[in-house]
């Protein structure tokens, strides 16, 4: 469960919540340009774009669930269970474990048009990190903050779509969460007008133009919900501003603890949030515990070197006190 979100101002920006029951040991990771990016069966990538995202570190290897690099790509994978099939694409294709994506294309384009080539002649493996580690039944959302694609892996094969609403959240497939879109139509943030024709009715409070907004946690109310919010945002165009608002729309699609229970009885809970500028590299996160913003910069001198740099999260609730 996850809600992916891409939004401009003055600059691009990207992110998600990520939805989980449990933490995997994630911290923000900063790979830079000259760490050696080794794939099970393509040649290893010796110098790339340098990449920020918020990964698991194993075997000293950044398995990211999201990420941007320095060209401003983005690319993030959210859970598609039921869906996702491995291995998908042409015999043939250039070969690629689902978690080595993130790495390779990051790794190596500077926009969605780059990042498409590459994923049209793209064999994506069944093959794991490591036997303790399975794959996770994944489809990704790219962008650039010019163009936005959703990649699907099908028992029919690898589908790209265009996604003009900058939205990506979990099942059923994303050609169905477009179509939804169309029932909400009328849906609008100022205050409805009376269309009975006879009666003399009037709104009774704010905000009812939105009335059957969907509320619930579920992936196609949350992608209606974010989509809403989204394109009727009313933001200024600088970075405090943008940040902001940003989060503030996450906030709107995420799941406090009690609110959703799994069937194993465990609670799903947004594990974190997190914006990332495409133009700066500069990442900003808050946890579950610490609704405080945390900015991350991966500045020249980050990028640089050949060896990871880690930043364990902030998870303990800041306070700020007044003397």
């Amino acid at each position: 469960m996850c809600t992916s979100l891409t939004f401009t101002t003055a600059d691009p920006y990207f992110g998600r919540n990520l939805d989980l029951e449990y933490h995997f040991g994630q911290q923000v990771v900063i790979t830079p340009r000259n760490y050696p990016f080794t794939f099970k069966a393509m040649p290893a990538l010796e110098t790339h774009y340098a990449i920020i995202g918020m990964a698991t570190v194993a075997e000293g290897y950044p398995l990211y669930a999201e990420a941007v690099n320095e060209k401003g790509l983005y690319l993030a994978g959210l859970n598609f269970p039921g869906n996702a099939c491995y291995p998908c694409g042409p015999e043939d294709g250039t070969p690629a474990a689902p978690y080595e994506l993130i790495p390779w294309l990051l790794g190596s384009c500077d926009s969605v048009d780059q990042a498409e080539e590459k994923l049209r002649s793209v064999r994506i493996l069944d093959t794991p990190f490591a036997p303790n580690v399975p794959n996770a039944p994944l489809h990704w959302h790219l962008s650039d903050g010019k163009r936005t694609l959703v990649a699907e892996p099908m028992a029919d094969g690898l589908r790209l779509f265009e996604d003009p609403v900058g939205v990506l959240t979990n099942n059923p497939a994303f050609d169905f969460h477009l179509a939804n879109l169309n029932q909400y139509l009328g849906l609008s943030a100022a205050q409805p007008e009376n269309r009975f024709g006879g009666p003399g009715l009037r709104p009774f409070g704010q905000g009812m133009g939105a009335l059957g907004l969907p509320g619930d946690w579920s992936p196609a109310s949350r992608f209606v919900r974010a989509a809403f919010l989204k394109w009727n945002s009313a933001c200024e165009p600088d970075e405090a501003s943008s940040v902001s608002q940003f989060f503030h729309i996450l906030d709107a699609v995420a799941m406090p603890r009690g609110a959703v229970r799994t069937p194993e009885g465990k609670w799903d809970i947004t594990d974190y949030s997190c914006c990332v500028n495409g133009r700066t590299g500069t990442y900003y996160y808050k946890t579950y515990d610490n609704s405080q913003i945390t900015a991350v910069a991966m500045d020249e001198a980050a990028r640089e070197g050949s060896k990871l740099l880690c930043r364990p999260l902030v998870t303990g609730q800041q306070f700020r006190t007044e003397p």
